[in-house]
């Protein structure tokens, strides 16, 4: 597989975004405060180059090339390597590189803003996944020695493959479905939210659905809606027990959608927060640090969803839902634990 360095390899649209340290915020989101890096009509692709925060990390060494080099890698991306070289990250930061804001030209509060998925391009042939810090599913439990587990991964075409115990050439494949764990919009004030946290303006919500052809449904809070991109994977399951799942740096091409205020859609996700859709489903969220509580949440949501747009009442929407419709734990690792349900569009039809 070829390396896509900045500005090498294909590149899909006419207007393309780079990861270099000047477009990038790291360990924080983006707030109405902040000049986007660029600016589009509504309707426009722009391709986005992402990094994945794994290998770059002060508990990985804060050096790329000699992290992934202990295991045989010899081509590091350049804006990775830049990004160390130049940056750091406050003590409470969150790890993730976020590409952007971008504002959309006539975007208003209370607009509603859908990020389309139109191509997911891996970067490099390989990944992490981490377990550290107590965090994860199981903290207290995991890491088992008290620190940071890195577990290098590799893509080899359309598998991930990992050892199943340490230096062991015996190992396990399982399937790539790569996807973004944060999109977003900037929050309202002059405070750069934590990057781990997902909330109302999206962030990372690590909803593994987001892949080609799938869409993020965002409510507009500030003008411009300054969005933004990042927390590339390769593939997670739902839950991303261990703190990340197959993290990953890869090239996002997407497309900007705007729609106004007084749309039935716009008003329910000003409401009740992001709305993932793909071809076949449509997934209200839930979002808590509670996860009994985003569980609710999510299920509120996809009854005000059914009546609000589907002409249900409250009782037999709660009904459809406990026969019909799956809810997926999003994670359990971002300190707000997301749930999303998974409604057949079919059946609505």
């Amino acid at each position: 597989m070829t390396i896509l360095q900045p500005g090498a390899g294909p590149i899909r649209s006419d207007v393309y975004l780079p990861s270099d340290p000047a477009a990038v915020l790291w360990g924080r989101l983006p707030c109405a405060t902040d000049a986007p890096v660029l600016e589009v009509d509504p309707g426009t692709e722009v391709t986005i180059d992402t990094l994945s925060h794994e290998g770059l990390l002060e508990d990985q060494g804060s050096d790329p090339a000699a992290f992934f080099g202990r295991h045989g890698v010899d081509a590091v991306l350049e804006d990775a390597v830049a990004l160390v070289a130049t940056r750091r990250r406050g003590a409470d930061d969150g790890p993730h590189v976020i590409t952007g804001p971008i504002g959309i030209r006539g975007a208003r509060a209370g607009d509603l803003l859908s990020v389309r998925i139109v191509e997911l391009l891996p970067r490099v042939p390989y990944g992490v996944i981490s377990n550290r810090h107590g965090r994860g599913a199981l903290p207290g439990e995991y890491p088992r020695e008290g620190g940071t587990v890195s577990v290098f991964a590799r893509a080899d075409g359309a598998e991930g493959v990992i050892p199943r115990t340490a230096g062991s050439a015996d190992t396990v494949r399982f399937p790539l479905d790569p996807f973004l764990g944060t999109v977003g919009v900037a929050a309202p004030g002059g405070i750069r939210p934590h990057s781990v946290p997902p909330d109302r303006f999206g962030g990372n919500l690590d909803i593994r659905l987001l892949v080609e052809g799938a869409m993020l449904h965002l409510p507009v809070l500030v003008d411009g809606a300054l969005a933004y991109v990042g927390d590339p994977h390769f593939a997670q399951g739902d839950g991303e027990v261990a703190l990340t799942a197959f993290e990953a740096s890869l090239r996002a091409t997407v497309r900007f959608e705007l729609t106004p205020a007084d749309d039935p859609l716009a008003r329910f996700v000003q409401d009740f927060g992001p709305v993932v859709e793909t071809d076949e489903l449509i997934c209200p969220t839930g979002l808590d640090p509670d996860l009994r509580e985003a569980m609710r949440k999510s299920v509120r949501a996809a009854i005000a969803y059914l009546r609000r747009l589907h002409g249900f009442d409250d009782e037999h929407a709660y009904a459809y839902l406990s026969a019909a419709t799956d809810f997926r734990i999003s994670q359990v690792v971002d300190r707000t634990t997301g749930v999303h349900a998974t409604i057949r569009k079919a059946d609505l039809a």
